[in-house]
């Protein structure tokens, strides 16, 4: 019987060939991946959206079959629907806003978490639709920072999906308001520092 005590061992390798082998996977790429932080968040948040929907009316009902599984945004990593400002990084707005509704929008959207993003959907979000009167707002822009408009009355659902999509080739890229923003931020930033040295 053998002796409980002892451990198999593994067969050592030279020095030089275990470098190599740790160097190097079966494919011959690295292991090891190099990136600035920013980009590797930027990827993590490109396929995590929490969308919260601000629906108001008939945009809201394709929101609805945009949700159902015939259309699986779960493939976008954006299937988690919160209904609390505080829990979402998405902002849909869809439908017609009104004069009293527009404080209450801004309120959700400044209670959202950071970084956020908002998708304009249907006409009556983007630019007021055929609603050309006093009390309803001629697009949400005057109001917050809109990302993606997604055209349409209403808009189908493969038109937000395809608005989902653009969203997340955004944040890929650097280019939504509040990465620019940020970016706005830093390099200011940046010329105080160089500005007082």
């Amino acid at each position: 019987m053998s002796n409980p005590e002892e451990r198999p061992t593994l067969p050592v390798v030279g020095a030089a060939k275990q470098a190599a082998a740790a160097s190097r996977q079966p494919d011959g790429s690295q292991i090891f991946l190099t990136t600035r932080f920013e980009k590797l968040l930027d990827a993590a948040r490109k396929n995590s959206l929490w969308p919260f929907p601000f629906g108001t009316a008939c945009c809201a009902i394709e929101f609805m079959s945009f949700m159902m599984s015939h259309y699986d945004i779960s493939r976008f990593g954006a299937e988690v629907v919160r209904f609390s400002p505080r829990q979402s990084d998405l902002l849909i707005v869809a439908g017609t806003v009104t004069d009293k509704m527009a404080p209450v929008m801004v309120r959700i959207y400044e209670q959202m978490a950071e970084p956020k993003y908002v998708i304009s959907m249907g006409v009556c979000a983007c630019t007021g639709g055929f609603y050309r009167a006093y009390h309803v707002v001629q697009g949400i822009d005057e109001f917050i920072p809109v990302d993606v408009y997604v055209p349409g009355c209403p808009p189908t659902p493969e038109a937000l999906l395809q608005g989902v999509v653009k969203l997340q080739e955004m944040i890929a890229r650097g280019e939504t308001r509040y990465q620019q923003a940020v970016g706005a931020k830093k390099a200011a930033a940046k010329a105080a520092r160089a500005a007082g040295a």
